[in-house]
C-alpha cells in the first residue's frame, strides 16, 4: 500500500481526470473522493471510464471525509478551497488546483479576482528555478493555472536570460471547453461551441497576474479563445527582443532551461506544437521563432489542460512533496489520433 489520497471535487473534468491517473499510479491509494451536487453517486455511475474505481462513492466535502488522507488534492470552484484547507489537519499535504492561493499580491488579487484574499503557497511548478526543492519542502502547494503554466514555460527562459522586454509582452491562447469545468451552461454545449472560435475574459483575464508573477513579465495583455475541442491549450507568446536575436539563439535559451526536464521539450526547430500531441498526457511542447518582419520572438506552446494545466501537474507536485519518483504514475505520450 501506498500513501493515501483524497480528491476533494472529483466529480468534474479536473477531478475525474485526478481521479484516473491517481487511481493509476504505483505509490498512492484513493481512499475519498467528495462532491458537492453529486454526493452520493458512485463513481462508476458519474465517470464510466473509470472501471477501477467504478465501487468508489461520492462523499461530502468535509473534514471528516477527507481525514485519512496523507494528501489531499482540492478541485474546488474558486473561493471553495481555503475553508476546506484550514480544517484539514497541519501533518495532511494539500496540493489545492483552485485560484485561491496562487498570488502573493494582495492588489493584484483584488483585480483579477471576486472574494476575500487569501495568502500564497509554495507555487507548483517545478521546472522554475528554485521551486523543486520549495514543493518537496512544502505542506501546502497551490498548483498553476491552465493557461499560465503554457505561457509561463514559454516566457520565463527568455526574461531570465535577458533576451526578451519584460514590458512588452502579448499572449494569445486558445483552450479546449474542459478547461471551463463541467457546468451545464448553453454556451459550452456541443451545437454551440462546434464550428466556432471566441474570445472570453478578453482584457482581464484572471491568469495574467499569475503569469507575470512567475514568469518575470511587467506589462502582458492577454487575449484568451474558446476553441472547437475538448481539452488542450495552445498558446502563443510573443515578445520585443533586448537586442536582435534569432530563432537558433532563442532556442538555444529554451533548450537549455528545460535540459534534463522529463516533461517540457523543446521541439525541433521548424517543428510545430500540436495540441493532440499532448492530450493524455503531461507533456508541454514548445516552439520559438523570430518572426522576420517585426523581430518579435514568438513561442508556441501546447499542453492538456487537464494534464500539464492541471491534473497532471498536481500529480507531479504531489510526487515530488511525497518523495516519490516525478514522473510516478504520469506519461510524456499523448494519445494519437
Amino acid at each position: 500500500m501506498g500513501y493515501r489520497v483524497a480528491i476533494a471535487g472529483a466529480s468534474g473534468y479536473v477531478g475525474g481526470e485526478l481521479l484516473r491517473l491517481v487511481s493509476a499510479h504505483p505509490d498512492l491509494e484513493v481512499v475519498a473522493v467528495t462532491a458537492h451536487g453529486n454526493a452520493g453517486q458512485s463513481v462508476g455511475a458519474l465517470l464510466p471510464n473509470l472501471r477501477s474505481v467504478a465501487h468508489l462513492n461520492f462523499g461530502e466535502t468535509t473534514s471528516a471525509g477527507l481525514s485519512e488522507a496523507d494528501l489531499v488534492f482540492l478541485a474546488l470552484p474558486h473561493g471553495a478551497s481555503p475553508d476546506v484547507a484550514a480544517q484539514l489537519r497541519s501533518v495532511q499535504r494539500v496540493v489545492d488546483l483552485g485560484s485561491d492561493h496562487r498570488l502573493t499580491d494582495p492588489d493584484a488579487y483584488a483585480r483579477y479576482y471576486s472574494g476575500a484574499y487569501h495568502p500564497a503557497w509554495v507555487y507548483g511548478l517545478p521546472e522554475l528555478p528554485g521551486l523543486r526543492a520549495a514543493i518537496a519542502g512544502a505542506q501546502r502547494v497551490a498548483n498553476t493555472g491552465c493557461h499560465a503554466v503554457a505561457a509561463i514555460l514559454a516566457l520565463a527562459p527568455l526574461i531570465a536570460a535577458d533576451i526578451a522586454e519584460p514590458r512588452d509582452v502579448v499572449v494569445v491562447s486558445a483552450s479546449g471547453t474542459s478547461g471551463a469545468g463541467r457546468s451545464l451552461l448553453p454556451h459550452l454545449l456541443g451545437s454551440e461551441v462546434m464550428g466556432d472560435v471566441s474570445g472570453y475574459q478578453v482584457g482581464a483575464h484572471r491568469h495574467v497576474p499569475e503569469i507575470k508573477q512567475a514568469s518575470g513579465a511587467m506589462t502582458l495583455s492577454m487575449t484568451p479563445f474558446l476553441a472547437p475541442m475538448a481539452r488542450g491549450i495552445l498558446a502563443s507568446v510573443s515578445v520585443r527582443p533586448v537586442r536582435p536575436t534569432s530563432s537558433e539563439q532563442a532556442h538555444a535559451v529554451l533548450s537549455a532551461a528545460y535540459e534534463g526536464e522529463p516533461f517540457v521539450h523543446v521541439l525541433p526547430l521548424g517543428q510545430q506544437p500540436h495540441t493532440a500531441a499532448t492530450a493524455g498526457s503531461n507533456s508541454a511542447h514548445l516552439q520559438v521563432a523570430v518572426d522576420v518582419d517585426s523581430g518579435r520572438i514568438i513561442v508556441t506552446s501546447a499542453i492538456d489542460n487537464l494534464g500539464k494545466g492541471a491534473a497532471g501537474q498536481a500529480v507531479q507536485n504531489a510526487n515530488i512533496m511525497l518523495g516519490l519518483p516525478e514522473t510516478a504514475g504520469l506519461s510524456i505520450d499523448g494519445i494519437a489520433p
